[in-house]
């Protein structure tokens, strides 16, 4: 009998820390569009600005929590007062709100940004989760810094504020200087000393600035976190937050070693990265996982006959499943035979194995001078390397269903020999669309050991 998965909360803080990035900012128009993305994304919990930040963030937040129901909404406050009175002004009229309080606890905070003592900071604490437990019900405290904290003294801090009425313990990695394994440990120890522990949900929020952001995030979940803190494209402070799209597809991907799920619908994943990177101007890095645009494509001539033939070969996931809508063969001078004879005929024509070797070879040189080769490229080519006239039989076989081929037909009054083999063409398709090989012809299965050796 399977054993049951456990659940875990995703908290996105696009609008919040990922707007902090420099030159993310949005306005309450888009921050209202995206928060209804991300509703539809399903992640649990929105955290959507910082109320006393601007009369703009108040706003927002405001718009945000009037509109978008579902989810929780929440709002930063810094431990104090005023900050906790403008969140839940911004927050009242949510359907399900929750004030986000957080308090730096690492003695290098405490000494040169607070200039308060251990004492002071855990007074602070205690006292601020009070105010807004008299406000909201569910409310979020984070040490931050906390990776950087005395772990005794943040297990003092933690305690505090979950007698204090704290719901939810939230531990940051603010400035990603942790490790996987420390940060496990962190968790566990925390488990084990926090008095009451057992009645709140513990909460990572991991930053990127060793690149093992998400590798954090996963070691908390492991340890006993059970939720996530994490911003689509991984967006945020530097170089960003643990990235939504990425925690989730590994808990989807490799459920073996994280047994855990989620609410979000992996297919509007696409779409949400999409749209922020529309709205803020900052595109995706192409080799993102996951979101980039290089995630699902292929130009080596190995990965791309492997894809063809089975995309299983060298994808770990549908681009479907992430809402991408398909693979993509990117033809440079990598590229084997097999992927240049499919797109040929996606663009209309079919070669005989001669015609095909001779455009390969004016391809690859072409692939050298401008690296990636587009369709208007390969139809020039096409054009340059075979000229059918009257006298001559063409090599070009245009395919009847193709627009391009019923042009290039009427002009050719004689007909053309049957070809030696089509390339390549079977009874059945991939997830690309085009035809699968046909693996009972001897023949054909050296044709394709020999575009994958040509490939390397």
């Amino acid at each position: 009998m399977t054993a049951e998965r456990a659940r875990i909360t995703v908290f996105d803080t696009t609008l919040r820390d990922g707007e902090q990035s420099p030159g993310c900012s949005m306005n309450q128009p888009e921050k209202l569009r995206l928060a209804q993305q991300l509703d539809r994304l399903g992640v649990d919990v929105i955290e959507a600005g910082f109320p006393i930040a601007s009369d703009g963030d108040f706003e927002a937040v405001r718009a945000i929590a009037s509109v978008v129901r579902r989810p929780i909404i929440a709002g930063l406050a810094r431990a104090c007062r005023p900050d906790i009175e403008r969140a839940w002004e911004a927050l009242r009229e949510a359907a399900r709100p929750r004030i986000h309080v957080f308090l730096a606890t690492s003695d290098i905070h405490l000494q040169y940004k607070l200039r308060i003592t251990r004492d002071q900071c855990l007074a602070q604490a205690r006292e601020s989760i009070l105010f807004a437990k008299s406000l909201c019900d569910d409310v979020e405290f984070s040490p931050e810094d906390a990776t950087r904290t005395d772990p005794e003294f943040l297990c003092r801090v933690l305690e505090a504020v979950v007698e204090a009425g704290a719901t939810t313990l939230n531990i940051p990695d603010t400035v990603g200087y942790t490790v996987p394994s420390e940060f496990g440990a962190l968790i566990t120890t925390i488990r084990e000393r926090v008095k009451g522990i057992e009645n709140v949900t513990i909460s990572a929020h991991c930053h990127n600035d060793l690149g093992m952001a998400v590798a954090n995030a996963l070691a908390a979940v492991a340890a006993g976190a059970r939720q996530v803190e994490c911003t689509i494209n991984g967006i945020g402070e530097r170089a960003g937050n643990a990235s939504l799209e990425e925690i989730v597809m590994a808990m989807r991907v490799r459920p073996d070693k994280f047994a855990y799920e989620t609410g979000v619908v992996g297919e509007q994943i696409f779409a949400a990265s999409q749209m922020l990177s529309e709205i803020t101007g900052v595109p995706v890095q192409p080799n993102k996982a996951i979101t980039g645009r290089n995630a699902f494509a292929h130009e080596a001539g190995i990965h791309q006959d492997g894809v063809l033939k089975n995309p299983l070969t060298y994808e770990i996931m549908t681009p479907q499943s992430v809402g991408v809508p398909d693979s993509k063969l990117v033809l440079g001078k990598h590229s084997g035979r097999h992927a240049l004879g499919i797109r040929c005929e996606q663009l209309g024509y079919q070669f005989d194995r001669r015609a095909l070797d001779d455009i390969y070879r004016r391809f690859v040189r072409l692939a050298d001078k401008i690296k990636k080769v587009e369709d208007h490229h390969l139809l020039e080519l096409i054009r340059d390397t075979h000229k059918p006239s009257g006298s001559a039989t063409p090599l070009i076989e245009p395919i009847p269903s193709a627009k391009a081929a019923a042009v290039n037909a009427s002009a050719v009054t004689a007909p053309a020999p049957e070809p030696v083999k089509p390339f390549p063409v079977g009874p059945q398709t991939n997830a690309f669309g085009v035809p699968l090989p046909a693996h009972t012809d001897p023949h054909h299965e050296q044709t394709q050991q020999e575009d994958y050796l040509w490939g390397v």
